[in-house]
């Protein structure tokens, strides 16, 4: 992060901003709506900015640029049309230690100015760190039309019943989840309509009754790593959760997208580590909703399938805690879309299983005969270790060994590798590439469409 966001209060601040064209007009709205004391420095104004100092909204000082200027100011912008005086102005506030932005320079800014929502109280702030202010103006664009103008008034109202709540409720916890009810309850509709005294009531008798929220698990799927895979639902519940139990598979990206301040705990498995067993992860699932927590259980891929989901909720269940369930984009579906490999076609597969490599008792037990239907494609969870046995095993039981074979490491992440042989080859290519986990196997003649329909490495081209 190269820059950290924050909101500034420049109410009654002294504020400078140098040069008087159209760029300083526009800078000189947002901080005359911050409600700064504002000094305008420039030979001459616009229209604009001219009507406003007649009307004692700033004060112009006419001239040009001097030190002298900078003193007693809170923040600087310099906003003239000569590279070389706003270079100057920025040195010269930071030997003072003024934040000052030059604008369209990142170079000389202590701070940069975003694309702005403005729904107050309610403001979302976008930027791009200077890289690219076009795309934050989109971004922006977009904002205005998903935020509703009701959501400030939404904001006043919990303004207005902030210090009620605070002490009604002593715990932070009993807050955070009093505000997540009631800004997602008829009150907030109907503030968002205009009567603010209404939802006003209707809240406080909300928090008279001093209902509270029994802790709860939510059991959801990552999927294979690519945070815009994540559905809606699941979005939702990484940000209502007070604590997050995550898998190994679960990617940097999509852990970020969890409230910040939820407490993580890793019990993630890898091969011969598992950082917690999982009865383990199963009762302190148990526990921490006895607690009266929100527990975010997110594991890679699909919940139920390869991923001991049923194993978590049934312990859960039998313990009376409330549970709920949020699929995920399995890994399979997520490797063969991303590789242009599909898992059936008309002409090369009628059928698809999915098998794990993960070794019990020392074998892997997995019905051979019936895997070695040419018509079928079979996917390998956990296989990368195993491949050699596993394409023993297929041949062995008249699996042919040039059947195509694909390894798609890391399905869906920006590093995505796909190597394509065949039983025979498998093996040899794993350990040419060296191929480790996370990476599917899938094998059957659709391997064979992966050239054509590779789409992500067509797009690249």
């Amino acid at each position: 992060m190269d820059y950290l966001p924050l909101f500034l209060k420049l109410h009654q601040q002294r504020c400078l901003i140098v040069g008087g064209g159209d760029v300083a007009t526009r800078k000189a709205r947002l901080l005359l709506q911050a409600g700064a004391a504002l000094t305008i420095a420039a030979p001459e104004l616009t229209a604009e900015l001219a009507a406003l100092r007649d009307a004692g909204q700033l004060q112009h000082k006419a001239g040009h640029y001097a030190a002298t200027l900078l003193d007693g100011q809170r923040l600087v912008i310099a906003a003239t049309d000569d590279a070389a005086i706003n270079a100057t102005v920025y040195t010269d506030c930071e030997a003072r230690g003024i934040l000052v932005n030059a604008v369209d320079d990142p170079g000389h800014c202590r701070f940069i100015v975003p694309a702005i929502v403005d729904r107050s109280p309610l403001v979302v702030a976008v930027s791009s760190g200077g890289n690219a202010p076009v795309l934050a103006r989109m971004v922006k664009a977009r904002l205005e039309t998903w935020l509703p103008h009701g959501y400030g008034l939404l904001a006043a109202l919990a303004g207005k019943l902030r210090d009620a709540v605070k002490q009604r409720l002593a715990s932070e916890t009993e807050r955070r989840r009093f505000w997540e009810d009631a800004l997602d309850s008829p009150a907030a509709e109907q503030a968002m309509g205009g009567d603010i005294d209404g939802a006003q009531a209707r809240l406080l008798a909300q928090l008279e009754a001093g209902a509270r929220n029994a802790g709860a698990v939510y059991l959801v799927g990552a999927g294979p790593g690519n945070p815009d895979l994540l559905t809606f639902r699941a979005l939702h519940l990484m940000q209502k959760s007070d604590v997050v139990l995550y898998d190994n598979l679960v990617s940097p990206q999509i852990l970020e997208l969890v409230r910040r301040d939820a407490e993580r705990i890793y019990v993630g498995k890898k091969a011969n580590n598992h950082a917690l067993p999982q009865e383990e992860i199963n009762q302190l699932l148990v526990r921490l909703a006895q607690q009266g927590k929100r527990v975010l259980r997110l594991k890679g891929g699909d919940p139920f399938i390869f991923g001991r989901g049923g194993e978590e909720i049934a312990e859960l269940a039998a313990a009376g805690i409330p549970f709920e369930v949020v699929p995920g984009i399995t890994s399979a579906a997520g490797a063969s879309c991303y590789a242009g490999i599909p898992l059936t076609h008309r002409d090369h597969a009628q059928s698809v299983t999915f098998v794990t490599g993960h070794r019990r008792a020392d074998e892997i037990e997995l019905d051979w005969p019936r895997l070695v239907n040419p018509t079928e494609t079979v996917v390998v969870y956990m296989g990368v270790k195993q491949a050699p046995s596993i394409c023993q095993q297929l041949i062995a039981h008249g699996r042919a060994a040039d059947t195509p074979v694909a390894i798609v490491e890391r399905a869906t992440w920006p590093d995505q590798r796909t190597i394509v042989g065949t039983l025979a080859t498998l093996p040899a290519l794993i350990e040419q590439h060296t191929v480790k986990p996370p990476a599917l196997i899938i094998i059957g003649s659709v391997v064979s469409l992966h050239d054509q329909l590779d789409w992500r490495h067509a797009a690249q081209d």
